[in-house]
C-alpha cells in the first residue's frame, strides 16, 4: 500500500465514522440548520482539542506529521471501538508494513494445515468451520461447512477466496436471510487485516477489482465496518434443511501464518444440529 493509498484510506474511515455520529452523543446540541450528517470537522477538532485546519488537512488525505497523542484524542472524540482505533493507528502510522511468510503469495501457494489445527476441525462435527489466511483465502475446513456452504473442494484454490466467493457463488447469496449484514460482518474483519498489512499490495489489487466487479461490494466496503471477531446469530434457510440458526464465533490461530477460525455453532433448541446431522447423514 502506497503512502497516498493508506492516507487516502484513513481519510475515508474517518470521514465515515464522523458521519455516523449524532451531535447527542458527544453532549453536543443537534441545531436545526445542520446539514452536515453527523458531525461537522470543526466539532471533532473541537473534541479532540486540535484546529480545525489540521484536523480538515487530515481527512484530505494529506501527509501531515500525526502523533500518538493526538490520534488517540481523534479515536476518543469520533468515539471509536479498540479494534477501529488499531486500524486508524495502523494506516496512519504504516504498522506491520511487512507481508511477511518471507515473501511468500499466499494466493498463489495453498497452505498446508498442521495436524493439530487439522483434528480441530474434524472434531467440530457439528459447527461448520472454516480456517482462512489473512487474505480471506480459505484454506480449510470440515465436513459439515461443506455441506452448509459450498464444496469448497471443488472450487480451485485460487478462486477461493471467501469475500469473492459471497459475491460470485448463487448458493452463499441465498444462504443468509439478512445476506447483507453476513457479508459486512466478514468485511469488518477483512478490514481489520487491511489496516495491519499495509506493506501488502494485494489488498488494494483485490479491493480495486471488487469495486469494478461488484458494485455492492462497493457500497458496503465504504460502510468502514472494524471487527477483529465479531460475535452474531446468523440465521441460514438451507435448500435441504430450511431454516437454521448459528451463533458465529471468529477468532486468530496462533503461529507464523496469520490464520483465522471461524465457527457456526448450532444455537441450542432451534432444531440446527438435529438438521445438521440429517444433512450429514448421521441421524
Amino acid at each position: 500500500m502506497s503512502d497516498r493509498i493508506r492516507l487516502e484510506a484513513l481519510a475515508s474511515f474517518l470521514k465515515a465514522k464522523r458521519a455516523g455520529i449524532k451531535p447527542q452523543a458527544v453532549g453536543l446540541p443537534a441545531g436545526i440548520r445542520r446539514r452536515t450528517p453527523g458531525l461537522r470537522r470543526e466539532e471533532v477538532a473541537q473534541l479532540a482539542n486540535v484546529s480545525a485546519t489540521w484536523y480538515t488537512w487530515l481527512e484530505q488525505g494529506r501527509d501531515i506529521h500525526v502523533s500518538s497523542q493526538v490520534l488517540e484524542s481523534i479515536a476518543g472524540a469520533l468515539l471509536l471501538t479498540a479494534d477501529e482505533r488499531d486500524y486508524i493507528f495502523g494506516l496512519a502510522f504504516g504498522h506491520h508494513a511487512g507481508t511477511g511468510g518471507g515473501g511468500l503469495k499466499l494466493e498463489e501457494a495453498e497452505l498446508k494445515l498442521s495436524p493439530s489445527l487439522q483434528r480441530i476441525l474434524t472434531e467440530l462435527r457439528y459447527c461448520p468451520t472454516i480456517i482462512s489466511d489473512r487474505h480471506c483465502h480459505i484454506v480449510g475446513w470440515n465436513e459439515a461447512a461443506a455441506h452448509v456452504f459450498v464444496d469448497f473442494k471443488a472450487i480451485p484454490y485460487a478462486e477461493r477466496n471467501l469475500i469473492r466467493l459471497l459475491f460470485t457463488r448463487k448458493e452463499l447469496r441465498s444462504l443468509a436471510v439478512n445476506w447483507e449484514t453476513f457479508v459486512e460482518g466478514y468485511l469488518a474483519i477483512f478490514r481489520t487485516y487491511y489496516g495491519q498489512y499495509v506493506g501488502d499490495d494485494w489488498y488494494d489489487h483485490f479491493i480495486g477489482e471488487m469495486s469494478r466487479l461488484h458494485p455492492e461490494f462497493e457500497t458496503l466496503w465504504q460502510r468502514s465496518q472494524v471487527s477483529r471477531s465479531p460475535e452474531v446469530t446468523i440465521e441460514f434457510r438451507h435448500s435441504k434443511t430450511s431454516k437454521m440458526l448459528f451463533a458465529l464465533t471468529s477468532f486468530q490461530v496462533l503461529g507464523t501464518v496469520d490464520l483465522r477460525c471461524t465457527v457456526y455453532t448450532p444455537v441450542e433448541e432451534s432444531g440446527t444440529e438435529e438438521k445438521l446431522r440429517r444433512l450429514l447423514g448421521t441421524s
